[in-house]
């Protein structure tokens, strides 16, 4: 029998091409455990398809879905049609064209879905996951503003920045991450600082391969941290643009 596996996800950006591609080169099955760490739309053209992939792959597979701040933003459209001018510069115009062509019992359902992501997860093995990040020194229990856990990018800075000579016990090691012995983000694409692979920094590992722009998507084993990519997803969608 094939042991249980927790693998993490990346940021797909309504890449459900990459998604399916690489859930199969991972040879997921029904024992693994899967954690989404968020935005699974805005960025290519497959948003609501993608989302109903989701769905159907709860029904069969044990998920935990993240909320990135894509999510939020596009769950805000969908329920006000309100415009935000930045959002659709950033991918949010690839999942309104998606949306158009959705009924309304599929656009509740994703409501529904969008309402159910959760901001972190906290496993037994003191393993915290969540889309970008937090801000108090105390850990996610304290933090002031829910918002921080899908939109802060100060965490993953902190960690890029720490003197790799500090250790915990180091009076100035940074408390923010004392309380875990693994934090998994996405958020802030590794292809930032040149990387197309998962990198960690610190007790922090970013798992955003840059899937909405020239990366590919990732999913890893947060035990072995072996990892299995898509091809990059661009090449997916030669016909579009993404997030570039």
């Amino acid at each position: 029998m094939m042991t249980t596996r927790t693998l993490v996800i990346g940021d797909i950006h309504a890449g459900l091409k990459a998604l399916e591609q690489v859930l199969e080169r991972a040879r997921v099955s029904t024992s693994d455990r899967l954690i989404f760490l968020g935005d699974y739309v805005d960025g290519w053209s497959t948003a609501v398809e993608t989302v109903d992939f989701l769905i159907d792959l709860k029904k069969t597979h044990d998920c935990i879905f993240l909320r990135g701040n894509h999510d939020a933003l596009c769950a805000h459209w969908l329920q006000t049609e309100e415009d935000n001018l930045t959002w659709l510069q950033h991918g949010g115009a690839a999942s309104v064209a998606s949306y158009k062509k959705a009924g309304k019992s599929t656009i509740e359902e994703h409501i529904r879905f969008y309402d159910a992501l959760i901001n972190y997860q906290l496993e037994g093995d003191n393993r915290i996951y969540l889309h970008a990040g937090f801000t108090n020194i105390k850990g996610v229990e304290y933090e002031y503003f829910s918002k921080s856990f899908y939109w802060d990018r100060t965490l993953w800075e902190l960690a890029l920045s720490l003197n790799p000579t500090f250790s915990k016990d180091h009076k100035y090691y940074p408390q923010r991450l004392v309380h875990y012995d693994e934090i998994f983000i996405g958020h802030t694409p590794v292809t930032r600082i040149g990387k197309t692979t998962p990198q960690k920094a610190a007790n922090v590992w970013n798992i955003d391969t840059g899937a909405a722009f020239l990366g590919p998507l990732t999913i890893m084993d947060v035990h072995t941290k072996e990892f299995w990519q898509s091809d990059p997803v661009y090449t997916l969608y030669p016909d579009e643009k993404g997030r570039n």
